[in-house]
């Protein structure tokens, strides 16, 4: 079923893929996202955003399997695909979040950034 980006509150898959990414089960949260993915269309906007987030976690996934080339670029599609969408869309600062991931690629912090919720947007 699809879910309309202004009701991403309502979404406990959503809200529950948010949280396996922060949480670290990148695999896991790979799959909840490929389900929403599916269902937005894979050339619609939240397609887009959706197949940001998987590719985010699977460059987390490989990151922590100690294959930073994989990694990078995973996290350089990801950020590619994040620039397609608004700066805020589904409760996500994709801005602050952008910003957060070109760090993480530049060197300057070895933690993926977490996906942080706004409830205002």
């Amino acid at each position: 079923m699809r879910l309309p980006p202004d009701q991403w509150r309502q979404s406990a898959d959503y809200l529950h893929g948010i949280d396996l990414y922060n949480y670290a089960y990148w695999w896991e949260c790979h799959e909840v996202f490929e389900g929403l993915w599916n269902a937005a269309g894979h050339h619609s906007e939240q397609g887009n955003f959706f197949q940001a987030i998987i590719q985010l976690a699977a460059a987390n996934l490989k990151l922590s399997m100690e294959n930073p080339q994989a990694a990078h670029n995973l996290l350089h599609r990801g950020m590619i695909r994040l620039q397609r969408v608004p700066e805020s869309y589904m409760g996500v600062d994709v801005a602050g979040l952008t910003e957060d991931l070109q760090k993480c690629v530049a060197g300057s912090t070895l933690y993926a950034p977490l996906i942080r919720l706004n409830e205002r947007n």
